[in-house]
Parts: structure tokens; sequence; C-alpha cells
């Protein structure tokens, strides 16, 4: 019962990657278009996603601790050592899926915030052309206003 349990509970987390992973590629189109409300609702959505995978996490945490409760916290490789060789079998692709499924989402988030980086520098440099510039870029003393008095010098002064 433990082994379905768990390989249930990876089964839910691979599809709720996947949907992850849509939403990512999803957002780099997003992105390009620069569509800020449907940015901040991919936001939200993706937000959902990541609270149901958190939950997910706490059930496959629990799977793992009945088939292995000799160890503190056992993880889905300590399990494989453990369960008989149909569910093992199952057990390994979903996990290796899931693997190669996270470092994907991985490089997509990455395009996404390279994406995103660029954006902002081009508002940077469009916010300052648009900012005026000071008057004098040259180093040397500050101009001095005509309302202002020149007060002579120590060595200037009366003795």
């Amino acid at each position: 019962m433990s082994a379905e349990a768990l390989t249930a509970a990876m089964e839910k987390l691979l599809k709720l990657h996947k949907s992850l992973y849509e939403l990512a590629v999803k957002k780099t189109g997003i992105i390009k278009t620069g569509d800020k409300d449907a940015l901040n609702q991919m936001l939200k959505d993706e937000q959902a996603h990541i609270a149901a995978i958190s939950r997910l996490d706490k059930e496959r945490e629990k799977a793992a601790n009945s088939i292995a409760p000799m160890l503190e916290s056992p993880t889905v490789s300590d399990c494989l050592n453990i369960l008989t060789q149909p569910d093992r079998l199952k057990l390994e692709a979903i996990t290796e899926e899931l693997a190669e499924l996270v470092f994907e989402l991985k490089e997509q988030n990455f395009l996404n915030q390279q994406l995103v980086h660029q954006s902002l520098q081009f508002v940077n440099v469009s916010m300052n052309l648009l900012r005026p510039q000071p008057e004098n870029m040259n180093y040397g003393p500050p101009a001095r206003k005509k309302s202002e008095k020149m007060n002579p010098g120590i060595f200037n002064s009366k003795v």
C-alpha cells in the first residue's frame, strides 16, 4: 500500500510539473509581447501550481516515511532500494522523467529570467534618454552664482 501511495504522489507531482513547464513556455511568449496583465495572471497560476506541488511533496514524504520508517527522512532513492522489482521499475521511470522535466523547467525559467532582465535594461535605457542631463559634466570647482559675493581668501585679507 505504501508503494502505491508513493507512486501515486510521484505521478501527481510529474503531472503538476508538466503543467508548470507548459506555463513557463507560455510565459516566454507573454514576456516577449510585454502583456503585463497576462503576466500577472500567469504568476498567479504559477503560485497555485507551486502550492499544490508543496502539498504533494508532503504526501510523498509521508509515503516515503511509511516505506522506510527506520530512516529519519527517507528519499525516493532510499525507497527504491527497499521496494520490490515491479514497484521499483515503475517508480524509477517516474523519478527519471520528473528529474528531466525539472531540468527543462529550470532552463525555461532561466530563459524567462534573462528576457525579463533584458526588458528591464531596455526600460532603464529609455528612461535615461528621457531624463534631463546635467549641463556641465566637467571636473572642477562648482560654478558660482552671480548673486554670491566673492569672499577674499586668507592671503588677500588686509593686515
